[in-house]
């Protein structure tokens, strides 16, 4: 069985940057921790058929949270990222809470797969 490659790109950034993407894209003006841009999609979504898309995590947020649920910046790194990557392949827990739940499970199946935390959970 053969694997197709999919690449995406991560950019690590401050409140301030991830606001203002925030604003232009989601007309949301506030920092927020992750966001997702898939590049399969709309008018020129063929053109690099192999590009997943861009995820942007604000290293502020990350670390506060990390914080605040008393785990270590990377363990929130990761649960960011696999959120964002989830969000590229068509995941969308603002759909309905059928959807949220099925991106909740995925994201635990694959946490489990990368963090040696096993307590470690998604939020």
């Amino acid at each position: 069985m053969g694997c197709d490659a999919h690449e995406i790109s991560v950019v690590i950034t401050d409140n301030d940057q991830i606001r203002q993407l925030n604003k232009r894209y989601r007309k949301v003006d506030k920092p927020t921790n992750v966001l997702a841009f898939p590049m399969h999609e709309g008018q020129f979504g063929d053109i690099t058929p192999g590009l997943l898309g861009d995820i942007v995590i604000s290293c502020e947020t990350a670390q506060k949270e990390a914080k605040t649920a008393n785990i270590r910046l990377a363990e929130r790194i990761s649960q960011l990222l696999i959120h964002g990557i989830l969000h590229l392949i068509g995941f969308d827990h603002e759909v309905s809470k059928s959807d949220a739940g099925k991106m909740e499970e995925k994201s635990l199946e694959l946490l489990r797969q990368i963090e040696d935390n096993h307590d470690l959970n998604i939020f």
